[in-house]
């Protein structure tokens, strides 16, 4: 497993932020079963970068707190099957793991929503994780069907973690 952890945040998290962004990440991986060793890239910045970021990919002119950029296309959410056939669409060719994708989260907003939400850092930056690790397997929450399988699964990561509110 290859998690890059970038922090280019003008803000400090006072934890080991590696740690926990690694502990979900796994968290993830075994909630949704992904049979394959993977690789998964995390960036930490700010409301200005991600801002940016927002702008140029979604054509949304604000700060966001987690945008996920998905590198697997799947029929339906977390199903791995069909990606044997496709191991040069979606592996990487050097260490044959499945490249899940790109997460980028706003330090700023870390602290800004745990306060607003009255919960620690530790909570907020795990949530964050866990949501975009989801958007990385296919999950999405456009409709309000969506929204709740993909609420109801957060949770379950989390609390599997004592990641709690």
């Amino acid at each position: 497993m290859t998690i890059t952890i970038e922090n280019e945040a003008s803000k400090e998290l006072p934890f080991d932020y590696k740690a926990l962004i690694e502990r979900v990440v796994m968290g993830c991986m075994d909630y949704e079963k992904c049979p394959y060793e993977a690789e998964v890239n995390v960036l930490l910045t700010n409301n200005e970068e991600i801002h940016k970021i927002n702008k140029e990919y979604r054509g949304i002119d604000r700060p966001t707190d987690v945008l996920s950029f998905p590198m697997v296309d799947y029929d339906k959410p977390a199903n791995f099957d069909p990606l044997e056939n496709a191991s040069e669409d979606y592996f990487n060719f050097e260490t044959g793991e499945l490249v899940l994708g790109d997460i980028i989260i706003s330090v700023d907003k870390v602290y800004e929503q745990a306060e607003s939400y009255g919960h620690s850092l530790e909570r907020e930056l795990g949530f964050l994780v866990a949501h975009s690790m989801l958007h990385l397997f296919g999950y999405d929450h456009m409709e309000e069907e969506e929204r709740e399988q993909m609420e109801a699964r957060q949770r379950e990561i989390l609390n599997g973690l004592s990641i709690l509110r």
